[in-house]
Parts: structure tokens; sequence; C-alpha cells
């Protein structure tokens, strides 16, 4: 357990070493020193966590501190680690899947100008996340929090040249700063409400909390939460997260960023368990943000955007699952997800990499006969989010739809809404794979103005320009051509798809439904858990898993007639409002640019003519009574006699007058 330290410190000294000897060891160099942290990080996470789960049950929870970081009167926060159950499960699959994506980006950067640069941030990156989840009070779990943000910033517009993966950076950084406002207001709460903002002590003193001031402090972290995490209405930033180099989207949409809001919230499971109704809004947020998400989905041609928008849904279950106040079924979906959708990233990465760094779905096509290790690890990405079983996805998400079956008033609504996303999950996600490794043609041996047909939503025509609408990874892209031969990304880029193919596939067996004794991951995490609410018996589960199943296969079957025997046409399901993501965005930029530009105009207007002016006003009489003064400040002797005698005879006259009075 001494060895808690060392698994944020592999990342912080491979930040520090890059950041001093990066461009000199060059390429491959600082790509195998950045990965050699995060596997000395992950070796370090589990050391730990092998020695953690031999202790017994209900004695797993072991602090580190490491000094006193701010001593000020009653207000003591120390710089401590908390080793238990939820933060090395965090530790295992961030340091994990992060090492994996490691590896993939030393060959996906290779020749790259900033490499040096690029794995300089991702190990800061994976540092700051792990600080995150190791924080034993609120005030260290900011500093991992905002480290992720700054991060984001760095990655997300790694390739700053292009204006709009500048602004997409931009994007990202400006957005969470909202979420951290009710990060910020949710900690003053908690330690004006408990006295301390170390969570050991917060959770021995929840339960005398009242139901209003837990509402409270549940409402402002869940704000916090919809940043980070992405969900409605803060959810903007992470589609055009795609701008960023692939290995950067995979980091940030399995492993670390993303997760941070899910485990906040679970950390802080004793408060939610008093926080009546915020609870129903955090399920319900969920629910409406994966339906949307999944909508948006359907119609877009960007194979980077499509798991993007994808990654949000997938967040939305998770937050049905944590409104629903079941955290197993939150960190069992965050598990699996991890795995399959750094999977399908970094599958996607494989496929831009063969395609000239093409994005485009529409110029893709029969991929399946060039890249087949690529089509085989991604079938298998495919069939875990779709929710097909055995794999990994189907019980994760099956255990958050059975979870809100039975919640109160409205569970089964819930469970609908969870249903009918999971059912565009299977539809987009068997287009995305029909596009690329399927269709009747390869699409980029014809010219590029044939082999792009319309699609409505898909034109940018509007007055609304898409700032973002180019934002795109551009590693090394050059122009796709009819002689272009597309094959398998080198071994160093396929190995970690084997070895993520094989975790989404047999992921699913931390949490099986079939017995207690297989219930790896309930056991694991339940000491930490407050309020882990049951799931419905046997006979309810099964009924809701098969008609999960026959939803997922409808979606799979239907998206198969559609892009695959063309029977439907495609362009009445792509609509514009899908392709714009229900106009959402676009909606925060008009106001953004229109009203919200005109009234920081006048705010900047008032300052310079109000403010500024009455400054300046006061600053001018000043300056035109000194002007006035000045013409009786000559200087001569004689003019100040003249004036004293005036004066002298003007006083005379004025007391013999009195006296006559």
């Amino acid at each position: 357990m001494e060895l808690i330290w060392l698994i944020p410190a592999f990342p912080v000294l491979g930040f520090v070493l890059l950041a001093a000897l990066g461009r000199r060891i060059g390429d491959p160099g600082a790509g195998a020193l950045g990965t050699l942290a995060v596997v000395g990080s992950f070796a370090a996470s589990v050391a730990v966590a092998l020695t953690l789960a031999q202790e017994p049950e209900g004695s797993r929870q072991v602090t580190q501190t490491l000094w006193a970081w701010i001593p000020a009167d009653s207000f003591q926060v120390s710089f401590g680690l908390l080793a238990d159950e939820l933060s090395l499960m965090m530790c295992l699959f961030i340091t994990g899947v992060g090492a994996l994506i490691h590896v993939y980006a030393i060959g996906y950067m290779k020749g790259d100008p900033d490499y040096a640069r690029f794995f300089t941030y991702l190990n800061l990156f994976i540092a700051s996340m792990l600080l995150l989840v190791l924080g034993d009070n609120l005030i260290l779990t900011f500093l991992g929090w905002e480290g992720v943000g700054a991060c984001s910033y760095l990655l997300i517009s790694f390739w700053f040249t292009e204006p709009a993966n500048a602004s997409a950076g931009k994007k990202a950084f400006v957005t969470n700063r909202i979420g951290d406002f009710g990060y910020m207001l949710g900690t003053f709460l908690v330690f004006v409400t408990f006295g301390t903002i170390d969570y050991l002590q917060i959770d021995q003193a929840a339960p005398g909390v009242s139901a209003g001031t837990a509402t409270a402090i549940a409402l402002l972290f869940f704000l916090a939460a919809t940043g980070k995490s992405a969900q409605l209405p803060l959810f903007v930033w992470l589609p055009d997260a795609m701008a960023g180099p692939t290995p950067v989207s995979a980091l940030i949409h399995a492993a670390t960023m993303v997760t941070s809001g899910v485990f906040l919230l679970t950390r802080l499971s004793p408060i939610l368990e008093a926080a009546g109704w915020a609870n129903d809004l955090i399920a319900w947020v969920g629910a409406i943000t994966a339906l949307l998400a999944a909508g948006a989905a359907v119609a877009q041609n960007d194979i980077k955007k499509v798991l993007a928008y994808s990654t949000v849904s997938q967040l939305g279950f998770m937050f049905i699952a944590i409104g629903s106040q079941n955290y197993v079924g939150a960190l069992f979906h965050m598990i699996t997800h991890a795995f399959f959708k750094a999977l399908l990233f970094l599958g996607a990465g494989a496929v831009i990499y063969s395609m000239a760094h093409e994005q485009d779905m529409r110029r893709y096509g029969q991929l399946r006969r060039y890249l087949p290790v690529t089509f085989a690890t991604m079938f298998i990405g495919w069939l875990a989010i779709s929710g097909i079983p055995p794999f990994s996805g189907f019980w994760s998400k099956d255990e958050i739809l059975a979870g809100s079956f039975q919640v109160q008033p409205a569970g089964q609504l819930l469970w609908v809404a969870g249903i009918i996303a999971a059912v565009l999950t299977a539809f987009y996600m068997t287009r995305l794979m029909l596009m690329t490794f399927a269709g009747g043609t390869e699409q980029w041996r014809t010219p590029a103005a044939e082999s792009l047909p319309e699609v409505p939503g898909d034109d940018h025509t509007d007055d609304h320009t898409d700032a973002h609408a180019g934002a795109h990874d551009d590693h090394h892209a050059h122009h796709l051509t009819p002689e272009h031969n597309p094959k398998d990304a080198p071994v160093i880029m396929l190995a970690p798809l084997v070895i993520l193919a094989v975790f989404a596939a047999l992921a699913g067996l931390l949490n099986l439904p079939f017995a207690d004794q297989l219930h790896f991951l309930d056991h694991w995490v339940e000491p930490v858990l407050e309020g882990q609410s049951g799931l419905p018996s046997a006979a309810v589960q099964w009924g809701l898993a098969l008609v999960s199943i026959v939803g997922a296969l409808l979606g799979v079957w239907f998206s198969w007639r559609v892009y695959q025997q063309h029977r439907v046409d495609r362009a009445k399901l792509e609509q514009p409002v899908l392709a714009h993501a229900w106009y959402i965005d676009d909606s925060y930029a008009r106001v953004a640019g229109g009203p919200g530009e005109a009234a920081f105009q006048g705010l900047a207007d008032f300052d310079h003519e109000v403010v500024d002016g009455a400054v300046r006003g006061v600053g001018g009489v000043t300056q035109q009574a000194g002007e006035a003064v000045r013409g009786i400040q000559t200087g001569f002797v004689r003019s100040y006699a003249f004036g004293i005698g005036i004066g002298a005879v003007a006083l005379v006259l004025f007391a013999v007058v009195r006296m006559s009075l």
C-alpha cells in the first residue's frame, strides 16, 4: 500500500522528462518513454489492487497523506491519496486502456513534427486523471479535474494551425468552465454543511444532512458532471473533440475525461441518497441525452463524429443508472464502454490512417477486403456496443435498463427511453460498419464529386456558418485518389486493437446476472457505495433482456435493409435536424454570435462611454478648473503684492462698514 503515490508519479515523471528532453529524444523514443510511464502506473495500480484485495471487506480504504497542502486556520487540506475499491477500479482501466492508446499512438503519430509534444501532453493527461480519482478530498479532485480540462484543450487543438481545430479546443475549454462553476459552488456548500471536504468524513456525516441541502449539493455537482461527461445542455463540446488526433479522441471518449462526472457522482453517493428529486432529474437528463445523441449519430457521415455522438449517448445510459441509484450498473457500463469505445475509435483511426486521412464514410466501401484485422476487431466492438449477447455491452446496458425499470414513479418510461436509444445504437453502428466495410463498391475508386451523393442536412449553406465543420484529424493528410490502395495499419497500431477486442468481448464476465457468485464487480465496489438500489426479480430481468435483444436485432436488420439492400431511401432517415444534432449547437452559436455578441458589445460600450466617461469627466473638470486658476498664478511678485494690497483694503472697508452699522 506504500506504492499508492507511484500510480500518479509515473506519468508525472514521464511528463517532466518529455518536457525537458522530448525533442532531443525524438521519434519513436519520446513515444516509448511516455508509454513506459503509463505501463509503470498500470503495474503500480495492479500491485496496490492485489494488496487491497487481501484486506477484509470494510477495511479496504487506505489514505496516504503526502504533505499538508493548504493549512488555513480551521480549513485544512492535505495532499492525500485515497485508495479504495472505487478509486483503484478507475486507476486500473485508466492506466490499462491508456497504455494501449499510448502504444497505438507511437505508430499513429509517427513522423509528426510535434511528436514529443504530443506524448508530453498525453502523459500529463493521464496524471491529471489519476489525481482526480485518487484525491482524498474535493479540492485535490478539482486539481485533477482542471488538469484534464487543460489537457483536453491542448490535445483537441493539437494541430492548432487549422482555425477549426483551434476553435474546437477553445469550445471544450469554455464549455467545461460552466460545469466548473457548479463544482466550486458545490464544494463551498459541502464545506459549509459538513465542515470538511474530505471524502471519508463526508461519508460519515452525510446521513445527517437535510434533504434540501443534499438536493442542492447534488444539483451543483450534477452541473459539474454535465460539463465533463457531456450531458445536456453542455454536451456540444464532445463531438468537436474529434478535431484532435485519433488517440486523443479514444483517450477522452473512453478512459479519462468523460468518465469524470460519473466517477464524481458515484463518489458522492452518500449525499445523492438523500437528494430526493435530484436523482430523478439526473436520470431523465441522461435518458433525453441518450435519445438525442443517438438520433444525431444516425445522420453523421464523419466516422469519428458518429462515434462521438455515440459516446454522448452511452454516457446518458450511465446517468440513467446514477439517477436510478444503480451505481454498480453505471460503473459496469463505464468499464465495458472504455474497452469497446477505445476499440472503435482506434479502429476508426486505423481506417482513417489507411484511407489517406479521409473521414467521410461515403468515400469508403468494401474495406473489409483490404483491412481484415481492423474489420475483425471493429466487428467485435460493433457487436458489443450494439448490445448483442454475449458481448460485454449487452450485460452492462441491460443491467442499467433493468435497474431503471423499477424506479418510481416513472421507471417504465425511463426503460422505454433507454430501449429506443439502444435500438438506435444498433442501427447507427450497423450503418457505420456497412458504409465502411461493406457496400456495393469501393467509393474511393470514383471521382470525389461522383462518390459523395447529396444527403439532406449534410450541406452548410444556411445563413449560419458552422465554425467547426472543418475540424478534423489531419495528420499527414493527402488527397484520396482512385489509385489509392488501402491496407491494414502497422502491427504497433493493430496489437492494441486485438487486445481491446478481447476485453470488449469478455468484460461482461465482471458482473454476470446468473448467480450472486458471479457479481464480481458488485461485491468489489459495494462497500464504497451508499443507497445502491436492487434489481427486479430474475424473471423480470430475463423478460427485459429478451426485449432488448429483439430490439438490437431489429436495429441491425433495418440498418441492413437501408444501407446494404437499399430497400429504404436513406435520405428519409438522415434528416437535416439529425445531421445538425437537433440544432442545439447551432442555436448556441446563433445566440452567442447574435444577441450574445450584441449584449457584450453593449456592455463594452457602456463601460467605455459611461464608466470610462465618468472617470474621464472628473479628470476633465479638474483640468478645466486648473486652466481657470492658472490665469491668476502668474509668478510675478508685483502681481501678488498688488493682490495682497487690494485684499487688505477690502478687509479695512469691510470692517469700517460693519462698525458704522
